[in-house]
């Protein structure tokens, strides 16, 4: 078995942004004249995507909404969302970032995002941040019903590369994703993809629990060495840390 592509999370992975969504959900649910998020609500929606974490939080609240008007609140947060980024001169990028991708790029391996977060957050700030044109494609919020950690988002994103590269003949164990919650992690893995867990947004310890590989930076991670795990003719999953 051999690795062929990488897929990254966004949010907690690529841009240290968890505190501007939690801020901006909290706000929409004021202005629903709801209460905002408890602290165990906060930690149940990280990982997920916000068509989720908002259905979650009003059926919490007793009021029941449409798919419609749920969609409504999502581009409503995206306003915001794109309004927030405006204010902040440098965006807060993980360290290691360009580096990773670098050596993804250098070992000709494909390169993707899988995301909850909707099309016009992610291309906002991949745009900005001069990246977009290193991601061969995007599962983005938008483009599923389901949010991790049910697997369809890394699933349809091997399905768009075989799809972007038919001679790749890309199967999800031949994938690397890159995640910094647990329920992001799940997702991976039960779409029968090898997970590095990036200790971001949880700690080490605990997401060393689930993933194959776990780091406290991304700079940490040794893409040469996964590699040749993933070559070995019996590979066993393992936790480890790079």
């Amino acid at each position: 078995m051999s690795l062929k592509a990488v897929l990254f999370d966004f949010n907690g992975v690529i841009i240290n942004d968890e505190p501007i969504h939690l801020q901006l959900i909290d706000e929409i649910l004021v202005q629903e004249n709801l209460q905002p998020q408890r602290v165990n609500e906060r930690q149940a929606s990280l990982g997920r995507s916000d068509r989720a974490c908002f259905q979650q939080l009003f059926a919490n609240r007793g009021r029941v909404v449409t798919e419609n008007y749920l969609t409504q609140l999502l581009y409503r947060k995206a306003q915001t969302y794109v309004l927030e980024l405006e204010k902040i001169e440098k965006l807060p990028l993980y360290p290691g970032l360009e580096d990773l991708i670098f050596q993804v790029r250098s070992r000709n391996l494909k390169l993707g995002l899988v995301s909850g977060a909707i099309r016009k957050e992610i291309e906002l700030v991949l745009n900005r941040a001069n990246l977009a044109e290193y991601f061969q494609i995007i599962v983005a919020g938008d483009d599923i019903t389901t949010s991790k950690p049910e697997p369809d988002g890394y699933l349809l994103a091997v399905k768009r590369l075989n799809q972007e590269f038919p001679a790749l003949n890309l199967q999800p164990q031949e994938c690397l994703a890159i995640e910094d919650t647990p329920a992001g992690v799940e997702a991976a893995k039960r779409a029968q993809m090898q997970v590095v867990g990036v200790a971001n947004t949880y700690p080490f310890h605990m997401l060393q629990r689930y993933c194959n590989w776990t780091v406290d930076y991304l700079s940490d991670l040794e893409l040469e060495r996964v590699q040749e795990v993933f070559s070995q003719k019996e590979f066993q999953p393992t936790v480890s840390e790079c």
